[in-house]
């Protein structure tokens, strides 16, 4: 990128048309992974409200699903949340009741998480949700950019 780049904001964040010098503020790749973050998280806010989740809320009954048994710690760790954060889902989740606790059989000090019949019916609804979500953005690249991307992300975080 040329630092001369100039960013028209969209109307809803600055004046309309309002166009601004970065000052190579938008040459750093922090930059540009937290506007496509912003752009994403505020959509798939908008998209979950539907079934009234926030987005870990959603991820949380989503790896639950998929690992019937899982820990707390677990799901807080695969999630990268601490475990006041991880609790409070979870005590939402088994509010709503779409998540139930258990008593590991094994180790007693553990609680295993399970989704009750309602959270694997909201879980239908979730996924198809997110799916949409993901292929509004997706859709802009080829399936092998899609995949570079991903990669490329992933050695940020992992």
């Amino acid at each position: 990128m040329k630092s001369e780049t100039l960013i028209t904001l969209p109307e809803d964040i600055g004046a309309a048309g309002a166009i601004l010098d970065f000052d190579h503020l938008d040459q750093f790749l922090g930059f540009h992974i937290r506007q496509a973050q912003g752009t994403m998280h505020r959509r798939i806010i908008d998209t979950l409200a539907a079934v009234d989740l926030t987005q870990k809320q959603a991820a949380s009954l989503w790896l639950v699903g998929a690992n019937p048994g899982a820990s707390q710690i677990g799901i807080g760790g695969a999630l990268r949340m601490d475990r006041a954060t991880t609790m409070a889902i979870i005590d939402r989740l088994e509010g709503r009741d779409l998540v139930v606790r258990k008593r590991s059989m094994v180790d007693r000090r553990r609680h295993e998480l399970y989704l009750t019949p309602e959270g694997q019916k909201l879980l239908v609804q979730v996924k198809k949700l997110v799916t949409a979500h993901e292929t509004r953005f997706s859709e802009r690249f080829t399936p092998d950019e899609l995949d570079t991307l991903i990669t490329l992300l992933a050695r940020i975080y992992g």
